[in-house]
């Protein structure tokens, strides 16, 4: 590897998710020493404990991204274990049962709300100031592409997911004089094994699912954590405020409708 994140130290929250697991691994590969968090504190540390297997700097720690004394904690934590605090990865996401927004349990709002934003504000709000001690760094949160454009019946995940987009724009322009750069992946439709259940095989999900892409199949948590690596290293030195859309063309593309005889 090129150890292109030598020297940084990472903070992942979600990361004991299939996607946050993902990126936490691929930035201790290029040499960061990783802080992984998540709700459950077995998935954070067994993913801390794949990257010590591999020869890699990690520590896992349980983290409730709706308490605020519980994401403070997690960024002086991640300053006593290695020195400093240079990167930030917030991949916490939940899914809000479907529903129009007079249907929508007001819990269930709130919940969305809760963990797929307002923990991304606290998560945030405790880790710059270590960032700016450390003389800069960079953030890297996890959109989607449901927040580009509007899904029937999903008005908590695609709003939230659409405000982080915007989140992310005016952190990058309140932070961008502190050599803070503040960027968002949108990932389109990934093969997890939440996804791999519903569909039962990777060729079937990407003959259900890969057709809305001008790619034309899904794509993996590997793609998803090369473009956070990239986001976070100096490659994406003078990038800040911008959306990167890992999502296989989804959201350029317009399915095209039927031919018909008429105009």
């Amino acid at each position: 590897m090129t150890q292109r994140m030598a020297g940084h130290v990472a903070l992942v929250s979600g990361g004991g998710g299939e996607i946050g697991g993902a990126i936490a691994r691929r930035l201790a590969s290029e040499g960061a020493s990783i802080l992984v968090t998540d709700v459950s504190g077995d998935k954070a540390r067994a993913v801390a404990q794949a990257i010590a297997d591999a020869g890699g700097r990690a520590a896992g720690l349980a983290v409730d991204v709706g308490d605020p004394a519980q994401c403070e904690a997690a960024t002086r934590d991640a300053v006593l274990r290695f020195g400093k605090l240079t990167t930030l990865v917030n991949s916490v996401a939940t899914v809000t049962p479907d529903g129009r927004v007079e249907d929508l349990d007001l819990g269930d709002w709130e919940r969305a709300l809760k963990i797929n934003f307002t923990g991304m504000f606290l998560m945030c709000k405790y880790s710059m100031p270590k960032l700016r001690e450390a003389g800069g760094g960079s953030v890297v949160n996890i959109a989607s592409s449901h927040g580009h454009f509007a899904l029937h019946g999903r008005v908590g995940y695609c709003s939230t997911k659409a405000a982080i987009i915007h989140f992310t724009r005016v952190l990058a322009l309140d932070y961008g004089v502190e050599n803070i750069r503040v960027n968002s992946i949108s990932p389109g439709p990934i093969d997890t094994e939440r996804s791999l259940r519903r569909y039962g095989t990777r060729a079937n999900s990407n003959r259900i699912r890969g057709g809305g892409q001008a790619l034309k199949r899904t794509g993996t948590v590997e793609e998803v954590a090369n473009a956070a690596l990239f986001l976070a290293s100096e490659e994406a030195s003078f990038v800040t405020g911008a959306d990167l859309r890992v999502d296989g063309g989804q959201t350029i593309w317009k399915k095209e409708e039927p031919a018909t005889d008429g105009v």
